[in-house]
């Protein structure tokens, strides 16, 4: 590995530190987007439940906040059960904007990185040009000087792009992710205002 880094030049290293940062985040956003971890099962039902028997406490509703986005999402609601219905679903509505946009965290980084990786590669691509064109003298050309500019502009276009389709594909893929958590939350908040507010039976 570290003989093909050599003779690829030093335009790769910016792409070695690219692809680092690119896989972290992957790994990162993975362990993160775990429908458990965000959108758990049963909570609404639980939280409908305690609702029923013990009415809205704040010591419940700090409870349900910590416990993951949806909670979080759910106990602004809770906060607001004496108020009118749209003082609810506005509270609510900014708690789910505040959590939305935290689940969307790093993901501008990786989609910028998926848009740049291409580009850097392309970088090196013009590097290792230049380098053949140095290797050609008017009398004479230098083997090495042209076989390195070669390397450099192969290894470059194509770290570039092993770079770019992964983070592309991971970063539409949990971007599709968040959407699909934002549209269950806000369906199971809808839930909850129209239980309070006897618009349908728990």
């Amino acid at each position: 590995m570290f003989a093909l880094i050599q003779s690829a030049g030093w335009p790769v290293w910016p792409l070695l530190l690219v692809s680092i940062v690119a896989v972290a985040l992957i790994i990162e956003r993975g362990v993160t987007l775990r429908r458990s971890r965000i959108v758990p099962d049963g909570l609404l039902d639980k939280v409908l439940s305690d609702l029923r028997q013990k009415g809205a406490t704040s010591e419940m509703a700090n409870r349900v906040a910590a416990h993951s986005p949806l909670g979080r999402v759910l106990a602004a609601g809770l906060r607001n059960v004496s108020s009118s219905r749209e003082v609810m679903k506005e509270a609510i509505e900014e708690t789910g904007r505040a959590v939305a946009h935290e689940l969307e965290r790093f993901l501008n980084t990786l989609g910028t990185i998926a848009s740049i990786a291409p580009l850097m590669g392309l970088f090196g691509t013009i590097v290792g040009m230049i380098d053949i064109f140095a290797a050609q003298g008017a009398a004479t050309t230098n083997p090495q000087q042209l076989a390195q500019g070669i390397s450099t502009a192969l290894y470059a276009t194509g770290l570039g792009l092993m770079i770019a389709i992964p983070s592309i594909i991971f970063w539409r893929h949990y971007r599709a992710v968040v959407d699909g958590f934002v549209v269950d939350m806000e369906q199971q908040a809808i839930k909850l205002v129209e239980v309070v507010h006897g618009d349908r039976r728990p």
